[in-house]
């Protein structure tokens, strides 16, 4: 069994950065999913703190990619859309701007698993597929700062309000 720690939209919100990556370390996730908007180069210095593997992907306001790709080369690379093997889970990682792509992925019977962000919603459903939006890491529009732990063994999850 694996941890995963799931996150979205952190919009280069350094103090809502450090807090996630503190709360991941200190629940010793076992890797880190970002679904997306990133927004500055600057922030990898703080994911860079993080104990454990991470993926992330541009989200539709990560404007400066090629200043992002270099900051996070050490991380990961990023892209538009991932496919990740977990603990014989096989999880999407998309940022969702796109409802009609989100629906195929969601409903295509390739994915355990759809990671999307981008509506900053909260939002969880189990189909086909089971859907996760973490909401927003930098609680910018909700006013909380939002993630999730998802369990790979069962695909239980918890959503953890920072």
């Amino acid at each position: 069994m694996m941890l995963i720690g799931i996150m979205s939209d952190s919009h280069d919100h350094i103090e809502a950065i450090r807090m996630v990556v503190n709360f991941f370390n200190q629940k010793k996730v076992d890797l880190v999913l970002h679904a997306g908007d990133l927004i500055s180069p600057f922030t990898a210095s703080e994911f860079k703190q993080l104990k454990m593997p991470f993926e992330a992907i541009y989200g539709n306001n990560d404007g400066e990619r090629e200043g992002l790709k270099t900051a996070f080369q050490e991380l990961c690379d990023l892209e538009d859309f991932k496919e990740i093997d977990v603990d014989g889970r096989k999880i999407a990682v998309i940022h969702g701007t796109n409802q009609k792509l989100v629906d195929a992925l969601a409903n295509g019977g390739t994915y355990d698993v759809l990671i999307r962000g981008h509506s900053h919603k909260f939002h969880v459903s189990c189909d086909k597929t089971m859907i996760i939006n973490p909401g927003e890491t930098c609680g910018y529009l909700s006013g909380k700062k939002t993630v999730i732990l998802l369990s790979t063994e069962d695909l239980k999850f918890k959503k953890v309000i920072l």
